[in-house]
């Protein structure tokens, strides 16, 4: 299979059309009429994972961020950026990133989450746009949903842990932000944007990852607990999901993988 045929797969999937206007999704590197035979999945395109996608011999490195995010005047081993695109390109594998337009699409990064919570009554937390299946159902960043019983920030912190299989998570407005609540909103990602639309939301909870020191205290003034999962710790379920969409549309003949999953983070 072509990678053009992947990629049309992929767009199914997240058209690129859902996405930010400052992202930069799509194919990055390579060529377009690669054949495909083996597909490499991870969240970010790190020295680790390219040396990797070279080792298992992939012909197809797919990433939710993209490697490169603006303009770039010169691709030399100077950089890290540069370093990893020679390696890709040396050992000709294509580069597909699939981003804000994976976020926002149907069904996918936020959905996930939200499903991964176990949240129903979901609803966009921030609203880009309309479904392009019908052409009315709101679509955007994050979600807002009804958990399955009402919790403290603290439990609804132990519950991200034990869904996302994190080592810990970090939390703000804890003291602040008391009782017990059903309905939370979750942004995958860097959340510190999705403050005030939490706010908007008028829930009293948010889990996201990304957040400093300012966002946090100053969402815990505005009555808002954050859960700080880490930007990795709620979007790593990235590549099991699209393993499993790649397995079932294209079948036996292309071999798909998945980079391990790592935290960046850890606490010493």
């Amino acid at each position: 299979m072509k990678c053009r045929e992947v990629i049309q797969v992929l767009e199914e999937l997240a058209p690129k059309a859902y996405a930010c206007e400052w992202d930069n999704p799509g194919l990055l590197a390579g060529r377009g009429d690669k054949e495909v035979k083996t597909i490499l999945i991870a969240v970010d395109a790190t020295d680790q994972v390219v040396n990797l996608a070279a080792e298992r011999g992939a012909d197809l490195l797919l990433t939710h961020h993209p490697l490169i995010f603006r303009a770039i005047k010169q691709i030399n081993d100077g950089d890290f950026i540069g370093r990893r695109l020679l390696t890709l390109m040396g050992k000709d594998i294509s580069y597909y990133a699939m981003h804000t337009n994976f976020d926002i699409a149907p069904g996918c990064m936020a959905d996930l989450a939200a499903k991964r919570l176990g949240l129903s009554e979901k609803r966009p937390l921030e609203v880009t746009g309309v479904s392009f299946q019908d052409g009315m159902t709101p679509v955007g960043i994050g979600a807002v949903g009804r958990l399955k019983e009402a919790m403290t920030a603290a439990q609804v912190g132990e519950l991200v842990k034990e869904r996302f299989g994190l080592p810990f998570v970090t939390g703000y407005g804890l003291s602040e932000v008391t009782g017990k609540t059903e309905e939370i909103a979750i942004s995958p990602g860097s959340g510190g944007s999705m403050i005030q639309a939490a706010v908007a939301a008028g829930v009293k909870i948010l889990v996201t990852g990304d957040i400093g020191h300012h966002e946090g205290i100053d969402a815990a003034a505005c009555g808002l607990a954050v859960i700080d999962a880490g930007h990795y710790g709620l979007e790593h379920l990235f590549m099991e999901f699209m393993a499993g969409y790649l397995r079932e549309r294209l079948g036996e003949e292309i071999q798909v993988e998945t980079a391990p999953v790592e935290f960046p983070e850890a606490v010493i």
